[in-house]
């Protein structure tokens, strides 16, 4: 009987383009690896990189990971560990050549691959980037045809563990189940240290517990041939890892029970989670479907220009100072006409402060444009002359200036053999990645029945984030806020109380918007898709959060009327 392939041991050093230098390093030194991966792209990154090309055709990668290379290529070549990152970005073959010259002259004998055919820029001609979301089985053809880097544009983020698992193990396209627990492995993976305790929820048991929240270390997944995988880090890191912190990151950006791929479609509402001993987490029972019949395109466009002035208000009348600011500016905005403008106060102050930071409030202007001048000096200028002309105490928080350009992004969709999928590999040999065979077409699942209530009992009014957690992010222009409890009696209570309306009521710039509410009984978890919240995405800065980053905990520190006993 051929014994089972040994686990494969895929780490993590890069949750987006900026994450903690060192962490390359940490992770090749901190213990036994197979795969290290790097995620350094996501909606705003491509359009940043998108305008690194206009000005060097060249560019266009995440400059960063090269030179993180430069300090451990070494390493990784020591050790065996195989490297898989998207951080070519808009030219994973630039960043293919750049990554073999450094070998070069390093005298590191690596050989480099990389993946291409996402780019889809000459189908929409007045796009910035655009980009379809590869999956993981042309980064699998490099690995099996011996790559140690493999370098990709944009795939999917869980595609930098789907593509090693299925060349380790051998899987096939058709595995959907053994590719969807890679894909759940892949997620929890993808953002780095918000799998082990980052960004977490409850951050604060773990500070009085004495741990050592300060310097999280980065996730490593031990990934079985049956898909079955247990979440952990290296020892001696700091940080955590449980049942917790690894349901706050499958919610992470996630909308119903199917999470879709390009590889297979994921059921999340098959997951099942255990403590598997000290900061290891055992993922079980994933099921995955054929992939839906289309690939997702991020397109990025330049969508004009914005100008924004925050004036501080001071102590007393501060709605009388906004009204008189607001007057005083509306010739101004008469005069240059901009297509948007919006005026949010921001009630920051308090009544008898001790300091002058919390006697004030914020009015902030923010006004857009295709048009440059609508939003430069004009309006710019009005806002400088009022400085010794309107309410006391007038000061702005930086001097206003001309219009800058910002972005939008749009996620359309193609069929899946609309793209050249192409694993290049180091000899220059090219061998093309088929479209999916079989496809589904993606629909909601039947809502799952809900737990029984809990008796009626007394209550007491309290922030809902005593009772459950929350993690909320970015989709295009849409937000997710995905709430768990962490007892069957608190799920019980959050499933029935914590309804659509309920939230619109708690989020009131919700309540003219469409919300849709995604129930995952396994997880003990409620999924709440907030569409447009946030406009045309991260890069035209919407709203105030404009990734939507701490929705969830501003969703947390709501009062609702919660049971007693679960106080």
């Amino acid at each position: 009987m051929t014994p089972a392939p040994r686990p494969l041991r895929i780490g993590n050093a890069s949750g987006f383009y900026g994450d903690r230098f060192d962490a390359m390093r940490e992770m090749l030194t901190g213990g036994e690896l197979d795969v290290l991966t790097g995620d350094y792209l996501a909606e705003l990154t491509m359009l940043i990189l998108g305008r690194d090309r206009l000005k060097d055709p060249g560019g266009g990668y995440a400059r960063t990971f090269l030179r993180q290379l430069e300090e451990c290529l070494g390493l990784a070549h020591e050790r065996g560990v195989r490297v898989v990152t998207n951080a070519g970005g808009l030219n994973p073959a630039g960043l293919a050549d750049a990554v073999r010259k450094l070998a070069d002259r390093l005298g590191i004998p690596v050989r480099v691959a990389h993946v291409e055919g996402d780019d889809l820029k000459d189908r929409y001609p007045d796009s910035l980037a655009a980009h379809a979301y590869l999956g993981g089985f042309g980064i699998a053809a490099c690995l099996r045809e011996g790559a140690d880097v493999v370098v990709t544009g944009r795939v999917t983020d869980a595609a930098l563990v789907t593509g090693p698992a299925a060349a380790h193990f051998g899987w096939g396209p058709g595995e959907y189940d053994r590719l969807a627990g890679a894909v759940v492995a892949g997620h929890v993976l993808e953002c780095g240290a918000q799998a082990t305790g980052g960004n977490y929820a409850f951050f604060g048991e773990f500070r009085k517990s004495g741990g050592g929240l300060r310097r999280p270390g980065f996730p490593l997944a031990e990934l079985h041939e049956d898909g079955t995988c247990v979440i952990t880090k290296h020892p001696g890191t700091g940080g955590f890892v449980d049942v917790g912190t690894v349901t706050a990151q499958l919610l992470y950006e996630t909308a119903g029970a199917r999470y879709a791929g390009p590889d297979v479609t994921a059921r999340l509402d098959t997951v099942r989670l255990t403590q598997d001993g000290p900061d290891r987490v055992r993922i079980e029972g994933v099921r995955g479907e054929a992939p839906s019949p289309t690939l997702k395109v991020g397109v990025n466009r330049l969508g004009g220009f914005r100008s924004e002035v925050v004036f501080v208000l001071t102590g007393l009348e501060i709605e009388s100072k906004a009204a008189l600011v607001r007057r005083q500016m509306s010739d101004a905005l008469a005069k240059s006409e901009p297509a948007e403008v919006r005026w949010d106060l921001v009630r920051t102050d308090r009544p008898d402060a001790s300091t002058e930071e919390t006697a004030s409030a914020l009015l902030r202007l923010v006004v857009r444009d295709p048009v440059q001048e609508n939003v430069g000096r004009l309006l710019s200028g009005a806002a400088v002359e009022l400085a010794l002309a309107s309410y006391p105490g007038f000061h702005v928080l930086a001097p206003p200036g001309k219009g800058t350009p910002y972005g939008v992004f749009e996620g359309v969709y193609v069929p899946h053999g609309a793209v050249d999928h192409v694993a290049v590999l180091h000899d220059g040999r090219r061998i093309t990645v088929p479209p999916a065979h079989d496809t589904v077409a993606l629909d909601d699942v039947p809502e799952p029945p809900l737990p029984e209530p809990l008796p009626a009992g007394p209550t007491k009014r309290a922030p809902l984030g005593l009772v459950a957690g929350a993690r909320s992010g970015d989709k295009g222009g849409n937000a997710n806020v995905g709430v768990w409890a962490r007892t069957d009696e608190s799920w019980r209570w959050l499933a029935h109380e914590l309804t659509v309306g309920t939230f619109q009521q708690l989020i009131p710039e919700s309540r003219e918007l469409d919300v849709t509410r995604h129930v995952l009984p396994d997880l003990r978890a409620l999924n709440f898709v907030v569409e447009g919240i946030l406009g045309e995405g991260v890069a035209a800065q919407h709203r105030f959060d404009p990734q939507a980053k701490a929705l969830g905990e501003w969703l947390r520190s709501r009062h609702l009327d919660i049971p007693e006993s679960l106080l």
